[in-house]
């Protein structure tokens, strides 16, 4: 795609990834309209490098080609789509929308008959790895959607992701996802514990680490925990507790969509919770390994 044609990119939502991947967009000299919430802080840099910023959702579809929206929750989602003030409402004839978050698939459907309703089309591409591999793009996209829109929009896709993959119909994507981070939050959950479990059985962390990383139990996850739990890092996976225990839940509710059980994700997900409950959840995931050892030096008592 060369300047000249590439499209207007409305986008929505500048936390932590969102400004990562509006920051990529800059760089290749996409022409940009952004809409935040309010840390002003994310807006005024993209505005400074040259983005618009749109007042409300209806106003920034209206000028959009491409509508790339990246909030934290369901109803986030929603509440930028629906509405007077809503994507849906603004949004013109063709202009793809997409939902770049990790959202309840029904919803996603429900969302995707709105905007054909408009003559809008809609994707779901979730998003895989960090807001650090989103700035230089590097991101892994799971796209659900109509073979003829990704195609419309795979060359923007490929601007901001290594590792791009049609994975099905609309909702596929968020239902990968929800499976993704069921298993990938469990990596870390289990690892966190058995960080904590080493300190009261005696054994140090270190050793735990050499010896569970030199065999096939070795992962990036299990890095992102160790990095916490040995070396004092606890961000260099940048995504938050309470958010891993949003995901769970979203897991959960599609697990009963689907009419099966879920055995392992109840207790990752009991024990996200239970951080969450106890102050953690605004910390990154890799210090569940604190959470456990307080649960555990509590315990001891």
């Amino acid at each position: 795609m060369t300047d000249k044609n590439r499209p207007h990119i409305g986008f929505i939502g500048l936390g932590l990834m969102g400004r990562a991947i509006v920051d990529r967009l800059l760089d290749l000299e996409y022409p940009v309209t952004v809409l935040g919430r309010n840390n002003r802080a994310p807006i005024e840099a993209a505005v400074a490098r040259g983005a618009a910023e749109a007042n409300n959702a209806r106003e920034l579809a209206g000028a959009a080609d491409v509508v790339l929206v990246c909030v934290d929750t369901s109803k986030s989602v929603e509440a930028v789509m629906y509405g007077p003030d809503g994507v849906i409402e603004g949004v013109k004839e063709g202009t793809i929308v997409v939902d770049f978050g990790t959202s309840i698939p029904d919803s996603t459907l429900r969302i995707g008959e709105a905007l054909r309703a408009r003559g809008a089309r809609f994707l779901d591409s979730a998003l895989g790895r960090t807001p650090t591999h989103a700035r230089d793009g590097l991101l892994n996209l799971m796209v659900g959607g109509l073979d003829e829109d990704f195609a419309a929009v795979e060359a923007v896709f490929a601007d901001v992701g290594e590792n791009v993959v049609k994975v099905g119909d609309l909702g596929a994507g968020h239902t990968l996802k929800l499976i993704n981070n069921f298993f990938g939050m469990t990596l870390a959950t289990a690892m966190s514990e058995a960080f904590a479990v080493a300190d009261v059985a005696g054994i140090t962390r270190e050793n735990l680490y050499r010896i569970m990383s030199s065999g096939p139990l070795h992962s990036p996850m299990m890095d992102f925990v160790k990095a916490n739990a040995v070396d004092g890092d606890a961000h260099k996976l940048g995504f938050s507790i309470a958010n891993a225990r949003k995901d769970l839940g979203y897991f959960s509710s599609m697990m009963s969509t689907l009419n099966i059980p879920s055995f392992i994700g109840g207790a990752t997900n009991q024990a996200l919770t239970m951080a969450v409950a106890r102050g953690y959840g605004d910390s990154d995931v890799p210090v569940m390994v604190d959470f456990f050892e307080s649960v555990f030096e509590n315990a001891s008592k």
